[in-house]
């Protein structure tokens, strides 16, 4: 019987030498943990829609967990929205970012212009 050469990338293939079937490394992102005064931030808005529905994003936040915590929970109160944090950025239910851009910078916050 002729030997035939293993393929790396059939069913069941042995990957023991660090290879992998799409050679792709897992993302690391770096996350800043940079804590920054409201006046350094520079935040910039991002909307999408979901299920019909639209979500204003508002990021990035260099802020300590608690404190974020606190300013969603003072804006969503100040706006009669519901929201949550997401990683470094927090979301709103519906299209506020007039309104929400005039809290935050009531707060101190800056935008990008």
């Amino acid at each position: 019987m002729p030997s035939r050469k293993k393929n790396l990338f059939e069913m069941g293939a042995d990957f023991k030498d660090g290879w992998k079937s799409d050679n792709k490394d897992p993302s690391t992102k770096k996350m800043s943990t940079e804590i920054k005064e409201p006046n350094k931030h520079q935040l910039h808005f991002a909307k999408e829609k979901r299920r019909g529905k639209t979500v204003t994003i508002v990021k990035p936040f260099y802020l300590v967990k608690a404190d974020l915590q606190a300013l969603l929970k003072t804006l969503k109160k100040k706006l009669g929205t519901g929201g949550t944090i997401k990683e470094n950025s927090l979301e709103f239910q519906g299209d506020i970012s007039n309104t929400l851009r005039i809290q935050l910078e009531a707060e101190g916050y800056r935008f990008k212009i």
